[in-house]
């Protein structure tokens, strides 16, 4: 008698792999993408990516993912119709085409991962692209200073005779010399974010138990020497600032009863308030032991050439264009840092502001306020998804909030949060978030 065939896990199955290796691959290049110009230059950038999005979008139609239509976070949309919208009065049409192409890309890519996989699934592309850009970076800096031993330009930038500027290389050799490696990104503050997140998610994967204990250590320490040897001084206040809000949400989810958490969360907003009030009152001490002078490092002339830009459209801005095309008016001189042309305000409330004046801010204030909502509550209460509510809580529904706090520490002086790996993770937690993907049986590991 012959034993019945067992059919693999659906995980398992060939489309499920198809689609998770492109899930893997798009968000390497999201969050990667300095590294994927710095090989095949802007227009093998693009081409990439649009491949990259077709494949996504052929897996999408064909696995055809259930999700709940009534449940769209609409904040998010209105803020994605004004971007479009702003084409109509945009000082600069073309470039806004051009950027709102890449802005509909990624907002594709966030959504594709939010409805195919369920939340381990995502947790692990997540990882997984994660650890490549970590690896490639380690032995990209080895590379050069065992076998270069010199500073290494992007192939495609050419200074011809002229000394190119310190901010345009992508690795100054600085691995065994002390100073801050930038890694495949060619950016030690871009590098940081990265390994941050890579501390975050394989902590959250271990305490979950959905990866092997030695596997996870050794990535943590491969994250951990990253973020050390790329001391950027916004994660480590990211880092302080994820480490407050876990011990919060831990402390919250520990309270039990909506009674018990209200002293906890009046406790937690006063030692808020003394943070800040500390934060205000040694300024001058902090900065300095962050290594960063008082114009944290040429970032308050920028805001003033942002402000003094933005104050001539103030309703509706300038039109869309996150990041900013270094071709076009004003962008072609507006900011110049070092000898590098800027491509964003080092702010990206500010650029919001910029390029969609008050109303865009508005609209960006409502889409952050609403998804950092939605993942502090499916961090710190238990899944509701029958009437009983003694659901155990896991360690993976956790990853959004940290996330977010990451991104908005970041986005006081770096505007990703508006384009690529930024976005794409924005609108991938206010997509999730709002479809309760994060908080669902199959995401509690059960």
């Amino acid at each position: 008698m012959t034993s019945p065939i067992v059919a693999p896990p659906e995980a398992l199955s060939t489309p499920r792999l198809w689609a998770s290796g492109i899930a893997t691959l798009a968000l390497f290049i999201a969050l990667a993408g300095d590294a994927v110009r710095h090989v095949l230059g802007l227009w093998g950038f693009v081409g990439v990516s649009i491949l990259v999005a077709v494949a996504a979008l052929v897996v999408f139609l064909r696995l055809r993912p259930v999700w709940d239509r009534r449940r769209i976070p609409k904040a998010l949309l209105a803020f994605v119709v004004f971007a479009v919208l702003s084409l109509a009065w945009s000082a600069y049409p073309g470039a806004s085409v051009f950027t709102l192409a890449g802005m509909l890309v990624c907002s594709f890519i966030g959504i594709f991962l939010a409805l195919t996989f369920d939340w381990p699934e995502v947790v692990r592309v997540l990882a997984n692209a994660i650890k490549w850009i970590l690896a490639l970076s380690i032995l990209f800096e080895l590379w050069v200073s065992l076998v270069i031993r010199d500073r290494v330009l992007p192939f495609w930038i050419d200074y011809g005779d002229e000394e190119p500027p310190l901010l345009a290389f992508w690795s100054r050799n600085l691995l065994f010399e002390g100073g801050k490696i930038q890694g495949i990104l060619g950016n030690s503050n871009l590098l940081g974010i990265i390994a941050l997140f890579g501390l975050i998610v394989f902590s959250l994967q271990w305490a979950a138990g959905t990866v092997r204990r030695w596997s996870a250590i050794s990535w943590l320490v491969l994250a951990a020497l990253a973020f050390a040897l790329t001391r950027s001084s916004t994660m480590i206040i990211a880092l302080v600032a994820v480490a407050i809000v876990l011990a919060a949400a831990l402390l919250i989810r520990s309270a039990g009863t909506p009674a018990g958490r209200t002293p906890v969360y009046l406790g937690l907003l006063g030692a808020l308030a003394i943070a800040i009030a500390g934060a205000v009152l040694f300024r001058d001490q902090l900065l300095g032991l962050l290594g960063k002078s008082d114009d944290l490092t040429g970032r308050l002339t920028i805001w003033d050439t942002v402000l003094s830009t933005a104050a001539h459209r103030p309703w509706f801005g300038w039109g869309y264009s996150s990041p900013w095309i270094p071709w076009v008016e004003p962008f072609n001189d507006l900011v110049v840092r070092r000898g590098v042309l800027q491509l964003h305000a080092h702010n990206a409330w500010l650029d919001v502001w910029l390029q969609l004046g008050f109303v865009g801010l508005i609209l960006f204030t409502a889409v952050i306020v609403s998804v950092t909502w939605r993942a502090w509550f499916a961090a710190v209460d238990r899944p509701r998804v029958d009437i009983v509510d003694t659901h155990p809580y896991s360690p993976l529904s956790l990853l959004p909030i940290l996330f977010l706090v990451v991104l908005l520490v970041q986005s006081l002086a770096e505007s990703r949060i508006l384009i690529e790996s930024g976005w794409v993770l924005l609108v991938l937690f206010a997509v999730a978030t709002k479809q309760q993907t994060v908080t669902r049986p199959s995401a509690l590991g059960r």
